[in-house]
């Protein structure tokens, strides 16, 4: 069950991260367009609007199939914990899943039936919706993570208060750092289809726009989301130390405390193998402190640790791709002011190459979270094998893991493949047609619309 979970979880959290840094783009380039009339901003919205179609209707398919699992393969977690986390989902619904949808088919049919103000007012209360959709999951999961503000009441937990359990301190160093990875990811996409682009020779207007933007979002936003994911870390340190322990590979207590970079971390024998390790610094990074005491994986109980190579390794390979980011954000931005960046190809390549990044990071991120978190589903409160529905077998999980992959495979390779087709063919000069006849100064009229439906049959596209 926890496999099957991880893996419609991590499938679905692709496509949000994708949308919600994309929905911003969007609001950007709308503005962009009003305020300049340059035409390129225009075209570069109908494009990418097209991409966030379809992936914003992939991440909703595949986010209700993880509400399902609640059910069938974590009833005892949804009966003592539905109190609280029922209304949370609820709240998502009532107020992201409402601006989304309502806002979001003004986006796909409204461009010639509003005012240009008020589509964009649409487009930023569609990026709007995403962020704050993100925003519930993220108390969600942190209250899972740091229960508060509840009571126990006939073997439920309930809400006590409400103001602890949405203002947690947690989420809001949570939700910022999932934020903000999400817009790095939106920002990355687009600098690496810019460089795409001109390695193909192609549309190098538009991909000049995309790679300088995408560039200069990430350059500023990498070091406010290493700032943040250190908050992070402080929270991990202060409130789970058995899981700060396993992130830092660090078996036995130690004062001060070394800071492991590499090993491979050994179970059975609670020791390191191959370790590289830096003195002092674990105690300056725990605890702001050159003599700090700081916790071994050792102290706690063997049934109260969780999976150390997993959580080791997740948390190296997420701080690897954000230090590679910020490299290749800063050496393309810095060639982009110089005006030297086109003539770059070595550099292009590694801005193209550069996009699974912040997947990447974010997947990796969530492991460490999760994984780190066990053996409890709400920590220090309800373990993860007593939160499963009772008799339910393994060949019957295993069997609807094999179902999910299938049909995901199946269903979702049709929509990637659709969203490569969009991303190879670029703006067409239809869309910019179709733009133009939208200028700054006139909102589209229905002429203009029919128009461009006749243009589409004549064409056949």
């Amino acid at each position: 069950s926890r496999l099957q979970f991880a893996f419609t979880i991590s499938f679905h959290i692709i496509f949000p991260a994708f949308t919600i840094g994309l929905a911003a783009w969007l609001t950007v380039l709308e503005a962009m367009h009003m305020y300049t009339g340059k035409n390129v901003y225009g075209v570069l919205f109908e494009f990418w609007l097209k991409i966030f179609g379809v992936a914003f209707g992939m991440g909703v398919v595949s986010g209700v199939v993880m509400a399902f699992q609640f059910g069938t393969n974590w009833s005892v977690l949804s009966r003592m914990s539905g109190p609280i986390q029922g209304p949370l989902l609820s709240y998502e619904t009532f107020t992201a899943f409402a601006l989304e949808a309502g806002f979001f088919g003004i986006l796909i049919f409204g461009r010639p039936r509003v005012s240009q103000w008020f589509y964009l007012f649409a487009t930023a209360m569609v990026a709007l919706g995403t962020a704050i959709s993100a925003f519930w999951i993220m108390v969600n999961n942190s209250w899972m993570q740091v229960p508060v503000g509840y009571a126990l009441r006939d073997g439920q937990f309930v809400p006590d208060d409400w103001s602890k359990i949405i203002f947690n301190r947690v989420v809001w160093t949570r939700f910022p750092h999932m934020l903000l990875a999400s817009y790095l990811t939106g920002s990355f996409c687009v600098a690496a289809t810019g460089a795409w682009y001109l390695l193909r020779h192609f549309r190098r207007s538009e991909a000049l726009v995309m790679l300088r933007m995408g560039l200069a979002l990430a350059a500023a936003l990498l070091p406010a989301q290493l700032y943040v994911g250190h908050l992070v870390g402080g929270y991990v340190h202060d409130l789970q130390p058995a899981k700060f322990a396993a992130i830092e590979g660090r078996w036995h207590d130690q004062q001060p405390a070394s800071e492991v970079l590499i090993a491979i971390p050994n179970s059975e024998t609670g020791s390191n193998r191959y370790e590289v390790a830096i003195p002092v610094l674990g105690s300056i990074i725990g605890s702001l402190s050159l003599t700090s005491k700081e916790v071994g994986i050792t102290s706690f109980p063997p049934q109260d640790r969780p999976p150390v190579a997993i959580t080791f390794f997740a948390f190296r390979i997420m701080v690897g791709c954000g230090i590679i980011m910020l490299a290749v954000s800063w050496l393309g931005l810095t060639l982009s002011i110089r005006h030297a960046l086109e003539q770059r190809r070595r550099v292009l390549w590694c801005i193209f190459l550069s996009f699974p990044l912040p997947w990447i990071a974010i997947l990796t991120g969530w492991y460490t979270a999760e994984v780190g978190r066990q053996p409890w589903t709400v920590y220090g409160l309800l373990r993860t094998a007593d939160a499963l529905t009772p008799f339910l077998t393994a060949s019957v999980a295993l069997i609807s893991l094999i179902l999910f992959v299938g049909i995901y495979v199946f269903i979702f390779s049709f929509g990637t493949y659709y969203i490569y087709r969009l991303l190879r063919a670029g703006p067409g000069e239809l869309g910019r047609r179709q733009v133009q006849s939208a200028a700054p100064n006139r909102p589209m009229s229905f002429a203009d619309g029919a128009s461009t439906m006749f243009l589409r049959r004549d064409t056949g596209e």
